[in-house]
C-alpha cells in the first residue's frame, strides 16, 4: 500500500483561529466536498507564510461561508491572511495509481475557488509513471 494525496485545498486563506475550542479545522463544506474531503477526516496543514506543517481533524462550518478557521492548538500555527495548504490522503495499490484522481482546488484572495484541477499518472512506453495536472475547470 502506498500513500498518496486524495483531495487538496492549496492557497486557501485562514480567516480565523480559535483558542479555545475543541481542536480542529473548520471548513466550508462546498471546497470540502469538491476537493472529497469528509468530516471528521485528519487532514495535514501546510502553512505558506510560517512553514508550519501539522494535523488535525476537520468539521464543517457554514456552507457558502468560505470559511477556513483554525481551533485548539492548531491556533497557535496560522493567523488570519495565512495562505495554507489542506490535504488528505487514502492508502492505495501501487497498480491503482493510473485509475487515481486527487482533486484540488486553487483559491483566489477571498477564497473563492480560482481553479479546480486533478493530479494524474498513467505510464510511458517503458512503464515508467508519468504526472500530469489537468485543469477540470470547464
Amino acid at each position: 500500500m502506498r500513500k498518496v494525496v486524495r483531495g487538496k485545498l492549496h492557497g486557501i486563506r485562514v480567516t480565523g483561529a480559535d483558542l479555545n475550542y475543541h481542536g480542529s479545522i473548520t471548513l466550508d463544506p462546498d471546497h470540502c466536498e469538491a476537493a472529497g474531503i469528509l468530516p471528521l477526516e485528519f487532514v495535514d496543514i501546510w502553512n505558506k507564510h510560517s512553514g508550519a506543517r501539522i494535523s488535525t481533524y476537520v468539521i464543517y462550518g457554514e456552507r457558502g461561508s468560505r470559511c477556513c478557521i483554525l481551533n485548539g492548538a492548531a491556533a497557535r500555527t496560522c493567523q488570519k491572511g495565512d495562505e495554507v495548504i489542506i490535504c488528505n490522503s487514502a492508502y492505495i495499490q501501487e497498480n491503482e495509481l493510473g485509475t487515481f484522481a486527487p482533486v484540488v482546488l486553487t483559491f483566489h484572495e477571498d477564497n473563492s475557488v480560482a481553479e479546480t484541477l486533478s493530479y494524474r499518472v498513467s505510464h510511458d512506453e517503458q512503464g515508467r509513471p508519468t504526472f500530469a495536472i489537468v485543469p477540470l475547470d470547464a
